[in-house]
This record gives structure tokens, sequence and C-alpha cells, in this order.
């Protein structure tokens, strides 16, 4: 089973039966990401590492400063809660859920702004991570154009691994080191919304996992661990993804999404197809 369609699997299975596990595993869908993230690295070594966040690094700066402007205008223009707006666009900026979570209280969001701003990423990620691969064999893209391209359209930092795993092994390695050097600018993020918004007291929150995955990254580069040991946690991980993305989608609802609204929907989608073309244009 591949990453799509684990979660398309995930919501059907919640559209006919209902959500299977009584209340939404937000933790363990948390913690199975990451788990499965740092052990991707045990299949990467640091050079290519290095490689891929270089190459990557232009693209994260430009547009993470695009989608923050525009968003601002056009959130402006729409008449949208200002903090809804901001959680929106900095959630297609960076890193999806991981960044509103970061960037909420900062901003002093309530409740309701918080729930819908992560409604909006989260039903575009689910699209993104359906459509992306395709895309990529239409256009005929290689494995390292359509890595960066998941790692800078794509919200969150599990369907810019599934999608580029149902690509190819090389795509996987330079999306998921491009998309988690970008979960870094999570920090500076929230300490110019903390700015912005007068909020003195807020502590950014740092992705720890990451520290991780650099110590998994340096492990396979530099100590003799036999192929056959960092091949099953690489084989392992992937099924963790693949059991995650089941979980995501199996909290997928049509009420959710109608509970988001359109003013928020429709700027979260000119958002995110705004920077998948214009990162596709400069990639390809």
């Amino acid at each position: 089973m591949n990453a799509p369609l684990a979660l398309v699997l995930g919501i059907v299975f919640s559209s006919l039966w209902g959500f299977p596990f009584g209340s939404e595993p937000g933790k363990w869908i948390s913690l199975l990401l990451k788990v499965s993230v740092v052990g991707l690295g045990f299949g990467m070594n640091v050079e290519s590492a290095i490689d891929a966040g270089s190459k990557g690094i232009g693209l994260t700066i430009g547009s993470i400063i695009f989608v923050l402007v525009a968003g601002y205008w056009l959130g402006k223009w729409m008449k949208m809660p200002i903090k809804e707006s901001f959680l929106i666009s900095s959630g297609t900026a960076i890193c999806g859920g991981s960044a509103i979570a970061a960037v909420a209280p900062a901003v002093k969001a309530d409740g309701k702004s918080i729930s819908v701003s992560l409604g909006v990423v989260f039903a575009l990620n689910s699209v993104a991570l359906v459509v992306f691969p395709p895309l990529g064999h239409l256009f005929q893209m290689t494995q390292e154009q359509f890595g960066l391209w998941c790692a800078i359209a794509i919200h969150d930092t599990s369907s810019v691994v599934g999608a580029a795993s149902a690509y190819g092994g090389e795509a996987l390695a330079i999306a998921t080191t491009v998309k988690l050097a970008r979960a870094l600018w999570i920090i500076p993020l929230a300490i110019l919304a903390a700015w912005l918004f007068k909020s003195k007291d807020t502590k950014p929150s740092i992705p720890w996992f990451i520290a991780f995955f650099i110590g998994a990254l340096l492990m396979n580069s530099y100590l003799p661990i036999p192929e056959i040991v960092s091949g099953s946690i690489v084989d392992f991980s992937k099924m963790l993804l693949i059991l995650t993305l089941l979980l995501i989608g199996s909290t997928l609802s049509w009420d959710r999404v109608k509970s988001v609204g359109w003013p928020p929907l429709i700027q979260g989608v000119i958002l995110w197809v705004a920077v998948s073309i214009l990162s596709f244009l400069m990639i390809y």
C-alpha cells in the first residue's frame, strides 16, 4: 500500500463507518510521524542532505516571504479576522499544523481560529498528497525536482513525505531534508508573530525531533551500521508513515470541511495554488 492510497482508504472508512478510534488520535499521529521521519534518516547520508538543503534554501526563504505577504493582503481584501488569516498563512508558508500550533499562542488565537486554520491546511494537505505524484509523472519531473517541489509546496511534513515516498527514494530523501530544514523557520516566525501581536510572554516551540533526525543521519553516515539494519529501520519507518496517513485520513469528514467556512478555505486554496505554481515554474 502506498501513501496516497492509505490516506484515501482512511477517508473512505471514516465516511462509511465513522471514526474508528473513539476520539481523534492527535497525539498518536504526531508521535508516529516523528518516529517515522527520524527512522528515514537512517536511509540518507550527510553529503546528500547538505546538497539538498543548499538547493532548497533560496526557494524556502522566497516562498515563506511570498506566502506571508500575499496572505496578509488577501485576508485584508476578503475582510477575514486577522488572526485567522495569519494562522492560515503561517501554516501554508512553513509546515502546516506544526506552524499553526507554534504561532497560535503568540497571536493569542482562540479555539475557533485555530480549528478553522487547521481544517483548511488539513484538507489541502490531503488533496496535495493524492494529486502531486500524478502531476510529477505527467510533467516528467526528475526525482530531485519532485522532492524539492513537495518540500516547498505541500504544507505538513506527513503529506510531503507521503507524496515523495510514492514518487521514489531520491525524491523522498530530498523532500524530507528540505522540509525539516524549512520547519526550523517556525522559530523566527513565532518570534515575529509575538512582536506583531504584542505578545511578550510567548516562547517559540522548537521542533526537537529534527535533532534526532540529524542524529540518525550522522549515525548512518559515519558509523559502521550494517546495511540490513539501516534498511530494516527505513522499511519499518515507511510502514509507520503509511499507518500515520491512514489515521490522518480517518479523521477527515465532510462535516469538518464544511465547518471551516468559505473565506478561510478560499484564502488557503489561493495561497496554496499560487505557491505550488510559482515553485513548480522555478524548479522545473
